[in-house]
């Protein structure tokens, strides 16, 4: 049976012949521009699927005729990174690093690429912050026991303290007071002295008595006046930088048996390049000299 079109009586548009519940479907068609454009998308969708990666495969997928991809673009510029990157390097590494502050684009790389390699092979002595922590030294004070300067840090990051595998390694080793060459009484009065050289001394009798120990025992190291020697590696004392504490209890400690740092050398680890990174990282963080 066919359908007969009828006129709506309000608008005079024939009708589909849908009906629902009395109420008649108009057939209005779609504005001409919209169903161009909607056509237009069906065109563009399948140039796009022919030309671009489109549909996916069990292992892969289309590839399109261009052979476009976003990892291809990233692949691209991580490439020109790394030329970049590449010849900055080559730079840094032929640079005295003393000179290095002085060209702000090669330092400014030389500190970003020595902040994340800090991450990686330092803070988790040093922290994350450089501040250090319990037995591991400070590294944003002015305190430097081998040297603060770029070519110090550099050398000590190459070659490491106390590090047996390194002949060239950074050695200091002061000798345990506590095996018999000093009496208990006498290492407190010398833990008192030391004290005293900082103004920290609480016991003036004791710091007296310590002196002609301290003379005898620990100036050729530490020096008269408690200034310390970096050729040594023997730290200033008459500061108020401790790094295994300051109180008497920790110094007796300290002098009778003393701890005895250990930190890796890293030239067979890192590039050179890395390590000129970290010494201007470190140097920046503002306690370098």
């Amino acid at each position: 049976m066919s359908y007969k079109p009828e006129k709506d009586d309000i608008t005079g548009v024939e009708t589909t012949g849908h009906e629902w519940d009395g109420i008649k479907e108009l057939n209005n068609p779609l504005p001409r521009w919209w169903l161009w454009c909607f056509y237009g998308t069906i065109v563009f969708a399948i140039a796009y699927c022919i030309a671009y990666p489109a549909w996916p495969l069990i292992n892969s997928s289309t590839k399109g005729l261009l052979g476009w991809s976003s990892r291809g673009d990233v692949v691209k510029a991580m490439a020109a990174v790394d030329t970049e990157r590449k010849e900055l390097a080559t730079q840094l590494t032929n640079t005295a690093l003393d000179a290095v502050p002085a060209k702000g684009d090669l330092l400014q790389f030389a500190v970003a690429g020595g902040a994340s390699a800090f991450k990686v092979y330092c803070s988790q002595c040093h922290g994350s912050g450089a501040a250090g922590g319990g037995i591991y030294p400070n590294l944003v004070d002015d305190d430097w026991i081998w040297g603060g300067s770029l070519n110090d840090i550099y050398t000590t990051l190459n070659h490491g303290i106390r590090y047996e595998t390194d002949d060239d390694t950074r050695v200091s080793q002061m000798p345990a007071f506590g095996d018999g060459m000093l009496e208990r009484s006498e290492i407190r009065d010398v833990a008192f002295h030391v004290l005293s050289l900082s103004g920290k001394s609480t016991n003036p009798e004791a710091a007296q008595r310590g002196a002609p120990l301290y003379a005898e025992n620990c100036v050729s190291c530490h020096g008269e006046r408690g200034q310390g020697n970096r050729e040594l590696g023997a730290p200033a004392l008459n500061d108020a930088i401790w790094l295994y504490g300051s109180t008497p209890n920790a110094l007796i400690a300290q002098i009778s048996n003393p701890k005895q740092g250990v930190m890796p050398g890293w030239k067979d680890r890192l590039s050179d390049t890395t390590i000129r990174q970290l010494s201007l990282y470190v140097h920046s963080l503002g306690g370098g000299e």
